[in-house]
């Protein structure tokens, strides 16, 4: 078994990133396999060198081991570029040149992330003198890929419906790559065979399933874990200004406490599962 720990250095690190990390650790600290740490840093516009090293300070408090050096995505650029070319020469990627305003005031459309894209720039129609990313060809890959499924280990046999979706964005116009591609190449690239990760992200699976496919990448399973609330039951985020690690670090808690605290089920905070 092979797991990852995958956060992005915008922002210091939380309970809930602490709960995916613990859970990723000790799933393959029990399988006698292998626990990796991946840095999202890609957005360049975001990611700070004292979160990285904040990262790193707080999963060793947190009494966590990787088995070997940290993974840069920024140092894997040339990858996720390649792989767009790949789907470029089948036909399955178009330029986009939509604002988020224009996409809101085009549907009224919602689908699992948020308002799904019309299609204004299908077949050639981006203003391509403006910044622009690309899009996935949603109804044609979703033809040639086929049905699809993956295994998760809370959710069991869960079956892929990419095209609720719409056509995503793969490359954005303010980063090398949508977190989509990204980490999907980068799973693949690092041989993980388990993706453990908050059920925030169970819909994110879907398009991931789909990339798998079109890419001829090997398909690991997958654990979506409950996620950790604040008082008012929202979830933990860098954004709603949760608690953060390094600031519990910085005051001398005990972290390899928390850890087991955390193993044991007992959460300084509530705990939310929403269903898939």
């Amino acid at each position: 078994m092979r797991t990852r720990f995958a956060p992005s250095p915008n922002g210091y690190l939380h309970m809930g990133h602490a709960l995916s990390a613990v859970l990723a650790h000790d799933m393959a600290r029990a399988a006698d396999g292998e626990f990796h740490l991946r840095i999202e840093d890609i957005d360049a516009g975001r990611s700070r060198p004292e979160f990285v090293e904040a990262i790193l300070a707080d999963l060793t408090w947190l009494g966590l081991t990787w088995d070997a050096e940290p993974v840069f995505q920024s140092a894997r650029l040339e990858s996720y570029e390649a792989a767009a070319g790949q789907l470029r020469d089948m036909g399955l990627l178009y330029p986009c040149s939509c604002t988020r305003s224009e996409i809101r005031a085009a549907t009224h459309k919602e689908g699992l992330e948020g308002p799904v894209y019309p299609g204004t720039c299908r077949d050639g129609k981006a203003d391509l003198s403006k910044q622009h990313g690309w899009r996935l060809d949603m109804a044609r890959a979703a033809e040639i890929a086929g049905p699809l499924h993956w295994h998760d280990g809370y959710a069991g046999e869960v079956k892929a419906d990419p095209q609720a979706f719409g056509d995503v964005i793969l490359l954005r116009k303010d980063a090398p790559a949508s977190y989509h591609l990204a980490a999907t190449l980068d799973d693949a690239a690092d041989g993980m065979t388990y993706i453990v990760r908050g059920m925030d992200l169970f819909t994110a699976t879907h398009i991931h399933r789909l990339l798998q496919t079109l890419l001829d990448l090997p398909v690991p399973a997958y654990y979506h874990h409950a996620l950790l609330t604040g008082e008012d039951g929202r979830k933990l985020s860098k954004s709603e200004d949760a608690p953060s690690l390094t600031e519990l670090r910085l005051d001398a808690a005990d972290g390899r406490q928390l850890a087991d605290d955390l193993r044991s089920g007992i959460f300084p905070a509530g705990i939310s599962r929403d269903s898939p």
